[in-house]
């Protein structure tokens, strides 16, 4: 039996692994699919509205719901909080975003210092010297507050590390 080949999209034959695996752009396409379609499911059982209840049922939900709302909570109670391990998971990613900032913000005040240098020394333009100079001031501001920041961040972290 012979092979009957099969033409591309493009109208060029197909070679001989595309015969017998199918084209990987279909079978990229149909993976794509298959992964939204699996998605949407997980989604659309989360959405789906409630089960009917009979009638004895939500008498007894109401009756239910008024006897804790009309409990008071205790003030010193407070609300669950989320588990220790993925608040300092995302503590953890806040702290790297902080330290990103911090050496984009040293790697500005270098520039900064360039430029002032290049307009003050050889360009001799002092108005514009004094404008930078505002400006270097500022990130220089910026650069010891995020510092700061990252060191009181670090020992939240490492607290939230030891309670986990």
């Amino acid at each position: 039996m012979r092979a009957i080949p099969l033409p591309d999209t493009t109208g060029l034959h197909l070679r001989i692994v595309y015969k017998l695996m199918g084209d990987p752009r279909n079978v990229a396409h149909a993976k794509k699919v298959t992964q939204e379609k699996h998605h949407k499911g997980k989604n659309a059982q989360k959405a789906r509205a409630p089960q009917p209840v009979k009638k004895g049922q939500t008498e007894q939900t109401k009756s239910a719901g008024t006897a804790q709302d009309a409990a008071p909570t205790p003030e010193g109670e407070k609300p669950p909080q989320p588990q220790d391990s993925t608040q300092l998971e995302k503590s953890l990613a806040v702290l790297s975003k902080l330290k990103e900032l911090e050496f984009h913000s040293r790697g500005n005040i270098e520039k900064l210092a360039e430029l002032s240098l290049t307009i003050e020394e050889e360009l001799k333009q002092k108005a514009f010297a004094e404008a930078i100079g505002t400006v270097y001031a500022a990130q220089n501001s910026f650069q010891s507050k995020i510092l700061e920041l990252i060191a009181a961040y670090e020992k939240e972290c490492a607290r939230l590390s030891g309670s986990a």
